[in-house]
């Protein structure tokens, strides 16, 4: 392998600002400087690490005032980037969608209306709208209910159209399905809480006296609840849901409360669930069944908009939220082509991507789930070089998770990573993690003032998660000087390892891991 030399959250927006006030210029010549020597010679060290022996690594750093490379091994390299595909996805959705756009989700009549009696169908009507909790099909259902309307004679139709059927990534695992960070993805759904895991139920059980009680967020019928569980003198207990069902099996001993985000199946009849049951406690019946349909020439009878993408990114980025990128890939491509597919939105990704001079990019979901996406780690530096003269640059870097900051909406995915270094509150990057596979690639302001783009992608380890050679790379990187040489002995106690070691992104892992 060939290695060449290559702020708090209050002044967030004035660090941005300046992230995004010089252009990048043609790369120069090699500085031969002792600093950038001394950084070669670091990095080495830390990537000389024995669990990457076996494995692939993939890393660029360069000065994002200049476009100058400052390091690099092996960035032209195909690598598997987990949830670094966020980084191009979301960057495409502010560009595509802009930040001002807005879900909605509808209540429509298909038919006459005679005095309090819709004689025809109630039409739910979705777009996407990850954020919708079962208070804003209340809410909806109220608005309904305000219009005069207490008795529908016909069905309730579901209108999903927006998107198409199909549910789930082509690559994703098999034993991800009940998987509330690998939920299936419909123009109608609905998020138990405001972390807006959209297609998901969290189930909660408790000890009750001798037996187990289960609840569920919200509360539905729409799952079967078949409850094994027994009380025991320690918790450990299994959740699950049976494939192709909703019935959701506990087993296992329960001591004191637990939790568990469960995907449910067909998110679309499980939103319309939400929406019958608030509309009888409003006391508007409808008479006929659920169906689904898109009826043409229905009447508006109430609406919800969601907050609008600039706020959405938060959620979406600090949480690297799954169903987030793959909603928003479809409604990318519902407005580029008219079609609610992955095929279309990622063709606007990849596109967006090229015109800002990425080379190499293969992509098969907006998420990183898939292991057949591929992308370099030079491609994602140059994404993030170019989105900085971007004018929704700003909302978007503050949208990156900052290292150390102990806030989870600020922090987010590195909220315990490189906590009392250099780096805290300095780094705004993306995480990415599977097993095996992890990457971090975002944006540093070195010791001297210099922001920094860098992208570090680690493949194929069989040691536990290496995040702590990234989390050294950063704070090296955040040291960095051009004039005055770093000891490397300092390495090791300024950068202490990762507290994020497992296999998948800290914050699928429920209850909150970080």
């Amino acid at each position: 392998m060939r290695r060449t030399p290559a702020s708090l959250v209050a002044g967030a927006l004035v660090v941005a600002l300046a992230w995004a006030s010089s252009p990048v210029s043609p790369a120069t010549a090699a500085d031969p400087s002792p600093g950038i020597a001394d950084l070669t010679q670091d990095l080495n060290q830390i990537l000389s690490d024995s669990r990457l022996t076996i494995a692939r690594a993939g890393v660029v750093v360069k000065s994002a005032a200049t476009g100058e490379e400052l390091y690099s091994i092996d960035s032209g390299k195909l690598m598997t980037p987990a949830s670094n595909t966020k980084l191009f996805t979301s960057a495409a959705a502010a560009e595509v969608l802009g930040l001002d756009y807005r879900f909605t989700t509808s209540a429509l009549a298909a038919g006459r209306t005679v005095g309090s009696i819709l004689k025809g169908d109630l039409v739910l009507r979705g777009t996407g709208d990850p954020t919708m909790l079962a208070a804003d099909y209340d809410a909806l259902a109220a608005a309904v209910a305000a219009k005069g309307v207490k008795v529908v004679t016909g069905r309730l139709v579901t209108d999903d159209s927006w998107f198409d059927t199909v549910r789930l990534g082509q690559d994703w695992a098999w034993d991800d399905e009940t998987a509330y960070y690998a939920a299936q993805i419909s123009a109608l759904t609905a998020s138990p809480d405001r972390d807006y895991d959209a297609g998901s139920v969290i189930v909660s059980v408790a000890a009750d006296g001798d037996k187990v009680k289960v609840t569920t967020t919200p509360e539905t019928d729409y799952l079967k609840i078949v409850n094994n569980a027994t009380v025991g003198a320690s918790t450990d207990v299994l959740i699950e849901r049976r494939h192709g069902t909703n019935t959701v099996v506990i087993t296992g001993t329960v001591a004191g409360p637990y939790d568990e985000w469960v995907a449910v199946d067909d998110p679309t009849r499980y939103a319309a669930s939400l929406f019958r049951k608030a509309l009888n406690a409003h006391g508007v019946r409808v008479l006929g069944s659920t169906v689904s349909g898109a009826p043409e020439g229905a009447s508006e009878l109430a609406k919800h908009e969601s907050m609008p993408l600039s706020e959405l990114l938060v959620p979406f980025m600090k949480l690297s939220n799954n169903m987030h990128a793959e909603i928003l890939t479809k409604a990318m491509g519902r407005k580029v082509a008219g079609q609610g597919t992955w095929a279309a939105g990622l063709k606007a990704t990849s596109d967006f991507a090229k015109a800002n001079g990425v080379q190499i990019l293969n992509l098969r979901d907006g998420s990183g789930l898939s292991r057949r996406d591929g992308v370099t780690a030079g491609s994602i530096a140059q994404l993030l070089l170019s989105v900085r003269s971007k004018p929704w640059f700003t909302t978007w870097y503050n949208a990156l998770p900052i290292a150390g900051n102990a806030d989870r909406f600020t922090g987010g995915t590195l909220r315990s990573r490189m906590r009392g270094t250099p780096a805290a509150n300095n780094v705004h990057a993306k995480t990415g993690s599977l097993t095996s596979v992890t990457s971090l690639s975002g944006y540093v302001t070195s010791a001297e003032g210099e922001p920094l783009v860098f992208s570090i992608m680690l493949n194929q380890y069989l040691s536990g998660s290496p995040k702590d050679i990234e989390d050294k790379i950063a704070v090296r990187l955040a040291k960095f000087s051009r004039t005055t040489p770093d000891a490397a002995a300092q390495l090791r106690s300024d950068a202490p390892a990762s507290q994020e070691a497992g296999d998948l992104e800290c914050s699928w892992l429920k209850p909150v891991q970080c």
